[in-house]
């Protein structure tokens, strides 16, 4: 399986109000949806859509919300038969949106809070090489477990949210991780503002054992720190309706553009590519774009400094 994705799904809930409210303040919104979400299952959609084979390896609750979850993931082609059916509900995400833009979001995890590391013999890991994409959304005992059994293949970890008590040892298990500015910051215990110091924190984190860190910084682009470069890929220039899970369509066409052995450079700059599509789109999954789209953008777009 070329791409694994081992981590959330939830079930957005959210309301549009006028303002947010306060405590104890009841008021009335002006529209609600429901949409498919958590990091894994959007991560899982925009590897997927890109055209590489994908399976989604987590929890879901015997629920409306789990079936819907899971039929949405096959829609967009990610294989489900991995996804075990757990006794707690599915997971949710309580989303307030106000006018402005501004949210407030409460996540309870769910059945992807009882993922557990035996979850990890499960992965679809075989011989061919295979990206395992991670994120912070499942309990990090599981996570590490997942890590240690892809040992011989590419592990991608999206730190979020970020956690401060990783082991020394998480570390030197993933391949490569991608905080944005603030997990950056947390992590590596730098106020990451600019450029340069999102350089410093890279190297921070990669000497503590990883192996590549790609700091993701919105507007601003992306700094990656390996063995041998640190570089910035400026970002492209859009018109952002939604920024939400813009990191999530990072990591997906990360994943797919090494697989296809692409440099590291190329890599950053495709993946860079499938975010910019995804904020000229509202919503998660649905903004994660396909294949033939981001080649049409990057015939004509390009970055500086490359």
């Amino acid at each position: 399986m070329p791409i694994i994705v081992f981590g959330s799904l939830n079930m957005d809930l959210v309301a549009q109000v006028p303002v947010l409210p306060q405590p104890g303040e009841t008021l009335l919104g002006t529209g609600f949806v429901t949409v498919p979400g958590g990091k894994g299952a959007n991560q899982a959609v925009a590897a997927a859509r890109l055209g590489l084979t994908t399976a989604m390896v987590g929890r879901i609750g015997d629920d409306s919300f789990g079936r819907a979850l899971r039929d949405a993931l096959h829609g967009s082609g990610v294989a489900t038969d991995l996804l075990q059916v757990d006794e707690a509900p599915s997971g949710v995400a309580l989303i307030s949106v106000d006018d402005a833009g501004e949210n407030q979001i409460v996540v309870v995890p769910g059945a992807n809070g009882n993922v557990t590391a035996s979850d990890a013999n499960r992965l679809p890991l075989g011989t061919e090489p295979s990206v395992l994409l991670m994120q912070f959304e499942i309990p990090l005992a599981a996570v590490q477990a997942a890590a240690k059994q892809a040992a011989d293949h590419c592990v991608i970890v999206d730190p979020a949210p970020a956690r401060m008590d990783l082991p020394a040892e998480f570390y030197g298990l993933v391949d490569i991780l991608t905080p944005n500015q603030t997990e950056a910051s947390q992590l590596a215990g730098v106020q990451v503002k600019s450029i340069p110091t999102a350089m410093e924190a890279a190297q921070v984190l990669r000497q503590r054992g990883v192996s590549t860190v790609i700091v993701k910084l919105g507007s601003q682009g992306a700094v990656v720190a390996s063995e041998s470069e640190v570089f910035h890929v400026p970002a492209f220039e859009v018109k952002a309706v939604d920024t939400v899970a813009a990191g999530d369509a990072f990591n997906g066409g990360l994943a797919v553009a090494l697989l296809e052995e692409k440099s590291l450079r190329s890599a950053v700059v495709w993946a860079s590519a499938v975010a910019a599509l995804s904020v000229m789109t509202a919503g998660a999954q649905p903004s994660m774009p396909m294949r033939e789209q981001v080649e049409e953008f990057l015939l004509h777009h390009s970055v500086e400094d490359l």
